[in-house]
């Protein structure tokens, strides 16, 4: 099932830097994630494209809509700090793949279907946790919380969650755990973190091609209730 599988991701966060009144702030972020998320789920329903051609273009608009960087630097945990310049540009690259590859998985059985934003909340002026959900034609639905910043360059989403069994678990928190104990366990090594992302990856994209997905199983203590 897809939620069991999408369980292992992550992500939203929205920042506005304007001052504003908390609706209009809310407003904003709204906008931002439904018109995005809309055109990703597009991208995997062009029926002008081949499948190649849905990831390339999956893959194109998700590097817009989201900072993968950050949903990275966020599950590295302590390590951002202890990986080397070198380290980091090839875990980032790897950790894209892997990230790109799980929203695609899962996102893909959505296709066609359009996201309803369900409203907002605001951390504070700069940040907003905008919910929205998605319905397939058979009733099935998934909620999914978008964090969104503004970046000088303009809005981005910086990490993912879903709404699972009346939690809501947070790709950045969830791969965190996973991430830190492993490197915990071979010494901080980075090889350890990057193969491990690259076969998960590899998975993946195995299951999709197959038309199956993954059993993903995620850890309740990343869960930090309903929201």
């Amino acid at each position: 099932m897809m939620n069991r599988f999408f369980k292992q991701l992550t992500i939203a966060t929205a920042a506005i830097t304007i001052m504003a009144a908390p609706a209009a702030a809310d407003a904003k972020s709204e906008q931002f994630v439904e018109l995005n998320a809309n055109e990703v789920l597009a991208a995997l329903n062009n029926p002008n494209l081949d499948s190649a051609g849905r990831t390339q273009s999956f893959n194109k608009y998700m590097d817009e809509f989201a900072n993968i960087n950050a949903v990275a630097r966020i599950a590295l945990g302590k390590y951002a700090r202890r990986f080397n310049d070198k380290e980091l540009d090839v875990y980032r690259a790897a950790f894209r793949e892997y990230a790109l590859a799980v929203y695609e998985a899962q996102l893909d059985q959505y296709r066609g279907e359009e996201i309803e934003i369900l409203g907002s909340d605001d951390n504070n002026s700069r940040d907003s946790i905008v919910k929205s959900r998605v319905t397939k034609s058979d009733g099935e639905s998934l909620d999914v919380y978008w964090r969104v910043f503004l970046r000088p360059s303009g809005y981005q989403v910086v990490d993912v969650a879903l709404k699972l069994d009346g939690n809501v678990i947070w790709l950045g928190s969830q791969q965190r755990r996973q991430f830190v104990d492993l490197l915990n366990q071979n010494r901080g090594s980075s090889e350890v973190l990057i193969d491990w992302l690259n076969n998960s990856t590899a998975k993946l994209r195995e299951a999709k091609a197959a038309g199956t997905t993954l059993p993903i199983n995620y850890d309740e203590k990343d869960a930090v209730g309903e929201g």
